[in-house]
């Protein structure tokens, strides 16, 4: 019996011939499983142990893992636009709270005008949204009236009381920083208005947007032909841009939250039919801003919904990526 077998080192010789020998062999005739040697060294997708392929190495098995667009929602284009409808809502009640400003401002409409049509739209929505709400006991219908009133109430008092103040407000400041403080809290009522649930609306957007109605008020001309109980002309119009402020940003949102639950198809009529008021409104006074606005509405409403539903998404998921722990790790952390 030979030496080296006797003491055992022949099978340790005869596995690293074999391991230089694979070594020595092109990558492309080194493939693992996928060739005739994979029933010799198959290759294993480990890292802590030498194996004799190239670091980069993969076999076909190594693909199967393959994900591609897990858990992926498919958006139907007109389900989309349906959801940008309250974004170009909100833009067109901008819109008319600046028609009904320059209105005011070029002398076209009187403060006590505006306050007799607001009551009248008041009214008719609590109205209509008291027929849309679901049916329940008389005593609570009765209790939130109640309750209703008192907040009007105590919201129309504060306002008439402090519109003699809100219209000193921004005397001391330029025009122009007054319209760029203006422009830039509509902007950001834009931005953080609560699409998803808009009633009510989110108390920094309701903010920005009275805090605007307060700032374009400053800068309304005084009617000395209203006859008014207030000491100042000036002082019914802050009073009256706070009111139309409050129905167009706070009370509007929540009638149109309300239609869309319980009449979804009246909601894309009034969406339309808010849309041509707002361009109709502002092409009365600025036709480059109807323009202006109609086509932010077509782009909001039509071309972003197109766009997001034909945005390339192609997602892949795979062994490659980083491990993700399912276990729970509360019980670690106590």
């Amino acid at each position: 019996m030979p030496m080296d077998l006797a003491d055992g080192n022949f099978g340790q010789q005869w596995n690293g011939e074999i391991w230089e020998f694979t070594h020595r062999l092109c990558p492309s005739q080194l493939m693992g499983a996928d060739s005739g040697l994979g029933a010799v060294v198959p290759w294993r997708k480990i890292l802590w142990e030498r194996q004799p392929f190239p670091d980069n190495y993969v076999d076909r098995r190594f693909l199967e893992e393959l994900r591609r667009n897990e858990g992926l929602h498919q958006y139907r284009y007109w389900a989309v636009v349906r959801e940008a409808g309250l974004v170009a809502q909100q833009i067109t009640c901008v819109a008319l709270f600046l028609t009904l400003w320059l209105y005011m401002e070029q002398g076209l409409l009187y403060p006590s005008t505006l306050l007799w049509t607001g009551l009248l739209c008041v009214l008719l929505g609590y109205g209509f949204y008291q027929a849309l709400d679901s049916p329940g006991t008389s005593d609570s219908q009765q209790h939130t009236r109640w309750s209703d009133l008192q907040s009007a109430s105590i919201f129309l008092s504060f306002t008439f009381g402090f519109s003699p103040i809100l219209r000193t407000l921004t005397e001391s400041v330029s025009t122009d920083t007054v319209y760029a403080m203006t422009a830039l809290m509509l902007l950001a009522h834009l931005v953080a208005f609560p699409y998803a649930q808009p009633s009510p609306p989110g108390s920094f957007s309701l903010n920005a947007a009275l805090f605007a109605s307060v700032c374009l008020a400053s800068r309304l001309p005084g009617d000395s032909h209203t006859s008014s109980g207030l000491d100042s002309p000036s002082s019914l119009h802050t009073f009256t841009m706070l009111c139309w402020a409050l129905l167009v940003f706070a009370l509007w949102p929540c009638l149109r939250q309300r239609l869309r639950e319980r009449a979804p198809r009246g909601f894309g009529c009034v969406c339309v039919l808010m849309g041509v008021c707002g361009v109709g409104g502002l092409g009365s006074l600025w036709p480059g801003g109807a323009v202006l606005l109609a086509a932010v509405l077509g782009a909001v409403t039509l071309l972003c919904p197109l766009l997001l539903i034909r945005l390339d998404k192609d997602n892949i998921q795979g062994p490659w990526d980083e491990a993700e722990i399912h276990e729970d790790l509360a019980r670690f952390l106590r």
